[in-house]
């Protein structure tokens, strides 16, 4: 969101993409920008939101009415299916060498490739982890992150597993803050998790969740796998 002068008037402008098309939306200011302009965008980008949120909540209502009409053992294999086509996903971003085929064979079948034990290890454990954690009922916080990470890391990683970083690390150019204040950025996290939870639509605050954690970088790694 930008504020655009256009000859002697001020425009406030938002721009998103959908369906491959930029979309540009602009509300009038006037000859000068007003005082209250942090509520006027404020009140903006909810506006263009709004649309978001509702097509959003049609597709979930559908899902949920969809999701209803199947038995148990049904559900359980859908969350299977699903389950290996996350674990392949977020394991190849971190450079994992198993395939789709073998992630399947390995988490249906128990059939392991001809792979690294250590990304065999974390295939399951992450996949066993994903299915876990859908069955939850705390409410999350440090000591079920750290629980996660141990469990899916504790055998390939055991020198790391489910504890907070006491290093420091960089990823790409990027400088992950230093290890020291590690603990105090993650109370803080879950301050600002525990204060918007229910403020913000659930999508956005996901995302909001995850870029949050990725810029803490806790973890020694696995810090993108236990955020997605």
């Amino acid at each position: 969101m930008e504020i655009v002068k256009k000859k002697n008037y001020y425009y406030l402008k938002h721009s998103y993409r959908r369906g491959g098309k930029i979309i540009t939306k602009e509300r009038y200011l006037g000859k000068s920008i007003p005082k209250n302009i942090e509520k006027i965008k404020s009140d903006f980008l909810r506006e263009t939101k709004k649309e978001l949120y509702t097509k959003l909540s049609r597709i979930k209502n559908n899902f949920k009415k969809e999701w209803r009409k199947y038995p148990l053992s049904v559900k359980r294999e859908l969350l299977i299916d699903f389950s290996v086509n996350f674990t392949y996903n977020t394991n190849a971003i971190e450079g994992s060498t198993i395939t789709r085929e073998e992630t399947e064979e390995l988490i249906k079948r128990k059939i392991a490739p001809n792979k690294s034990i250590r990304d065999i290890q974390e295939t399951i454990r992450h996949s066993e982890t994903f299915l876990q954690m859908l069955n939850e009922k705390k409410d999350l916080s440090l000591t079920l992150i750290l629980k996660w990470h141990r469990y899916i890391f504790q055998e390939s990683k055991s020198d790391i597993a489910g504890k907070l970083r006491d290093y420091n690390v960089r990823v790409g150019d990027y400088r992950c803050p230093d290890w020291q204040d590690v603990e105090k950025l993650m109370k803080s996290y879950f301050e600002w998790y525990t204060k918007n939870k229910k403020k913000e639509h659930p999508v956005e605050f996901a995302a909001s969740a995850h870029y949050k954690f990725v810029e803490i970088h806790p973890f020694g790694d696995g810090n993108g796998r236990i955020a997605r």
